[in-house]
């Protein structure tokens, strides 16, 4: 009888530290894999060459979403990702390939049967390791977006994890084999696929970010990214502009403690703003508000989908967020503009238009996925 048979799987996730949302779906999966027993361990696959090869590569990203570095990047990748082919692979396969053989002892030595990609650059080096027969474990890869990212289509996993149903073209049209698709989601934490009450969820944020807050306002939600991405004080102005009296606006600035800094100091006497850095308190800020905001990135729109919260999604960073956001407001889960005026004016209809308000949310449960990390566990248990 085989070995392994006997024993209970062991899965390593792979990640990488260009933004927040790819650790997101990482630690959401193994939330699920410690509730049922199942060991599991994440790792930023970059810092098998090393630490600051990891630091290095997000402080680059970092920097391109807020320059046009990003934006020339994506588009530069889908045109060479739509001529690679079997004899002429892209930079980021080369790239990739060479720590192959890091990643193969890391695999075997930890004695890893599941390898699960949450982003491009661990999944380029497992196509390495099975182009070459060297590759010892089950391989899953999970898009954290709602788009088929470039190059996606030169790598050779078992399986992928595709967010929606209606990717699924998408997906074969870029060259992945309609058999190894399956639209289960992406992966989110527990608690955003439950909801508080309102007031209860008012009670808590009074306790945690101050008690001269008035409940009774409109509460808008303004989320930046982890990276504080965008002019997130345009939206505010002009939601107190319009309905300063009426509205509370929290304004979640994620790590980029100098927005964090201009935001106190440009709010500092209105009482209808508060300002946060980081906070893991965000599934209660998402049971309190009556309208969130955010920058359309795959993991932080899926948790806001999830909880069926009335969403408007602002200026992107150009690529696949941009797609998200097309996505989002196709599909009537979100509405998506970059225009300030019109994100407040439609903020103010979902929260006074019952019927609109209603519809937003029950697209939103209609193409929600409760059960991702179930199913995507049933592919290999």
């Amino acid at each position: 009888m085989n070995h392994k048979s006997l024993t209970k799987k062991k899965v390593l996730i792979l990640s990488c530290s260009t933004g927040e949302g790819h650790n997101s779906a990482a630690k959401a999966y193994q939330e699920y894999l410690n509730e049922h027993g199942i060991e599991s361990e994440i790792k930023d696959t970059l810092t098998l060459v090393s630490q600051s090869a990891s630091d290095i590569t997000s402080d680059i990203y970092v920097y391109s979403t807020k320059s046009d570095m990003f934006k020339m990047a994506y588009k530069a990748g889908s045109a060479v990702s739509n001529i690679s082919s079997s004899s002429m692979k892209s930079p980021v396969y080369l790239a990739n390939k060479l720590y192959c053989k890091l990643l193969y002892n890391y695999i075997v030595d930890g004695g890893f049967d599941v390898v699960v990609c949450v982003h491009l650059f661990p999944a380029e080096a497992v196509t390495a390791l099975k182009r070459n027969g060297k590759m010892p474990a089950t391989s899953i890869f999970i898009m954290t977006d709602y788009t088929c990212i470039p190059f996606m289509s030169e790598t050779e996993l078992d399986w992928y994890i595709v967010p929606h149903e209606d990717l699924i073209e998408e997906c074969v049209s870029a060259g992945l084999p309609r058999e190894k698709l399956m639209p289960f989601g992406i992966p989110v934490k527990k608690i955003f696929h439950s909801k508080k009450d309102k007031a209860e969820a008012r009670k808590e944020c009074l306790e945690l970010f101050g008690q001269d807050i008035d409940t009774q306002k409109n509460w808008f939600m303004v989320m930046s990214g982890s990276m504080g991405f965008g002019d997130v004080s345009e939206t505010i102005r002009e939601s107190l502009d319009k309905y300063g009296e009426d509205t509370v606006v929290f304004l979640i600035c994620g790590n980029n403690t100098k927005l964090k800094e201009s935001l106190e100091e440009e709010f500092k006497d209105n009482k209808s703003v508060v300002v946060i850095g980081f906070t893991k308190e965000i599934p209660t800020l998402m049971d309190a508000c009556d309208v969130l905001f955010t920058k359309p990135g795959g993991l932080s729109s899926t948790e806001a989908l999830s909880k069926h919260i009335p969403l408007i999604h602002t200026a992107p960073i150009p690529g696949c967020e941009t797609r998200n956001a097309e996505f989002f407001h196709y599909h009537g889960i979100s509405y998506a503009t970059t225009e300030a005026k019109q994100q407040v004016a439609v903020a103010a209809k979902l929260c006074h238009d019952a019927h609109y308000r209603e519809k937003m949310i029950r697209h939103q449960k209609e193409n929600s996925h409760p059960n991702t990390c179930r199913d995507i566990t049933g592919l290999w248990k």
